[in-house]
């Protein structure tokens, strides 16, 4: 099997003349935790939708563990998908619907996958709640249940908390970490804070494009800059520019250092200690340091 749980070459989708995702090519490696990251209408479903193999691609190829998604079967036990709006069908209690999706994915004890996957989303007390009488957070947590169960090796969820509760929501955040290593997760999700503390690396899309891709280091600055919070002084920036390492210094802001480092040929600690130490040398306060930028600001700038 290929390195990469997920790879898109030049994928685009077409519904009639509007154009959902236009030529995005992308590759997630395997034991991933992967971000999509955009807008409402930016793409991230569709493209989503067809990593699963619900939507076929207009044009370009796409493979998820090594096969195409698409005809229906090819991944079958391999990937768990939650979707965005996924509907729970009336008439059933939790772990019956469960069980009975445990068999069609031919898993060997269905009914111990349910009441397994129940209990990593908090409702193994729900075993026979009626899906009707199911909140909105509950009915998410049981669609996520169906995702889990098999520990299948790719996972893709699409706003895997939203609607969640605080305490639910750090549940499900602690779920995904511990798949890492283990299997590929791929998460959509509008909460920037949640995917940069949880993911590895992430893809920016913004109508139908990749705007930026990268590791979350990348793209939050964290291995190419910091900032100092300047509590008084006077910074001269041209000499900040002479420490070894250090390839630009300026005030982003009043009382905000912005120093951006070759993090190739140095160390981030070094180069912090060498101007820290510089501006105590010269007389300067300071409040604070801190590496790299927060994902929102990040991704406010870029779209």
């Amino acid at each position: 099997m290929s390195e990469l749980a997920i790879e898109l070459s030049q994928v685009t989708k077409r519904f009639g003349p509007k154009v959902a995702v236009n030529a995005i090519s992308l590759s997630i490696p395997l034991g991933q935790v992967y971000g999509l990251i955009g807008p409402n209408g930016a793409g991230k479903t569709t493209t989503f939708s067809m990593m699963c193999g619900f939507l076929h691609p207009t044009s370009g190829s796409l493979r998820v563990l090594g096969v195409p998604p698409t005809p229906p079967g090819n991944l079958k036990g391999k990937l768990g998908a939650l979707p965005q709006d996924a509907l729970l069908p009336p008439g059933w209690e939790i772990g019956e619907l469960l069980t009975y999706w445990a068999r069609l994915s031919h898993l060997p004890q269905p009914e111990r996958e349910a009441r397994e996957a129940l209990e990593k989303v908090g409702l193994s007390e729900n075993w026979y709640t009626p899906t009707e009488a199911l909140s909105h957070g509950m009915a998410k947590r049981t669609a996520m249940a169906q995702a889990l169960m098999g520990k299948p090796p790719l996972v893709l969820l699409d706003e895997p908390t939203a609607g969640l509760d605080p305490r639910i929501a750090a549940q499900v955040r602690q779920l995904i970490r511990d798949m890492k290593g283990q299997q590929t997760v791929v998460v959509s999700s509008h909460n920037l804070q949640e995917l940069e503390e949880l993911c590895d690396a992430a893809a920016i899309i913004d109508k139908g494009s990749i705007v930026k891709a990268g590791t979350m280091s990348e793209l939050t600055g964290l291995g190419a800059e910091f900032r100092v919070q300047i509590a008084r002084g006077d910074i001269i920036p041209p000499e900040l520019t002479q420490l070894p390492g250090v390839t630009s210094a300026k005030m982003e802001s009043p009382g905000v250092l912005l120093v951006r480092f070759d993090s190739q040929a140095h160390k981030p600690e070094e180069v912090i200690s060498r101007t820290v130490a510089h501006l105590l040398q010269t007389g300067v306060l300071i409040l604070g340091v801190t590496r790299g930028q927060r994902l929102e600001d990040r991704v406010l700038q870029i779209l």
